[in-house]
């Protein structure tokens, strides 16, 4: 079952806009510090810009938002942000958009436009995923199975990573926690037993 959607990776865009400069940074943050170090980041890189605008949405569901419009008029940059992001059901990300006037006035749907504009092209970069409850088995197997194992994964939407040589194979195989029983009764088939499970734990998963 998804739990959230989220950012794949970090976006930018640029956008010109009747003269003016918009330039949007989005990445994945999980807490409100993460997002305050982001935005003093672009703050410092970007500290002649006429405004750096910034919100975030954190948490599962979006209990936490936050934006500000850094000098623009009152509701037209910060809150546009916010509403595209709930509205599309992302969350756990910070945005900012810096902007460099450019001497003409949008106005206020104008500059509501253009920050939304700027924010959803940095997203788009960026792209979504949801997140899954998932599972992370640890496991040794004997070489002759690795090849198998890995067939199964690709059939089956599991991810199978961390392969380590060494006396046996060494792997991690991570799945849907609505998959658990079916990939622990298919890698024991693929085994005939033979596997051993060194570690399982509750995670995220993100397919």
């Amino acid at each position: 079952m998804v739990k959230y959607r989220t950012i794949r990776g970090v976006g930018s865009s640029e956008l010109i806009i009747e003269k003016s400069r918009f330039i949007g940074r989005i990445c994945e943050v999980v807490s409100k510090d993460a997002a305050d170090r982001f935005f003093a980041e672009i703050r410092k890189t970007h500290r002649t810009a006429t405004h750096n605008v910034p919100a975030f949405v954190i948490g599962e569901n979006m209990q936490h938002q936050w934006a500000s419009d850094d000098g623009e008029p009152q509701g037209t940059s910060g809150a546009p942000i916010l509403r595209m992001l709930t509205a599309g059901n992302i969350t756990n990300v910070a945005v900012m958009i810096t902007r460099y006037f450019g001497g003409i006035k949008l106005g206020t749907g104008g500059l509501a436009r253009a920050y939304t504009a700027a924010a959803k092209a940095a997203l788009d970069v960026a792209g979504t995923v949801d997140v899954e409850d998932g599972v992370r088995f640890r496991y040794a197997v004997d070489y002759p199975h690795l090849g198998k194992l890995k067939v199964l994964a690709e059939r089956n939407g599991f991810l199978l990573n961390e392969i380590v040589c060494a006396e046996q194979v060494l792997l991690t195989l991570t799945v849907r926690k609505e998959d658990e029983a079916r990939a622990r009764s298919c890698v024991t088939g693929l085994t005939g037993g033979a596997e051993r499970l060194m570690e399982r734990e509750d995670c995220d998963i993100r397919l």
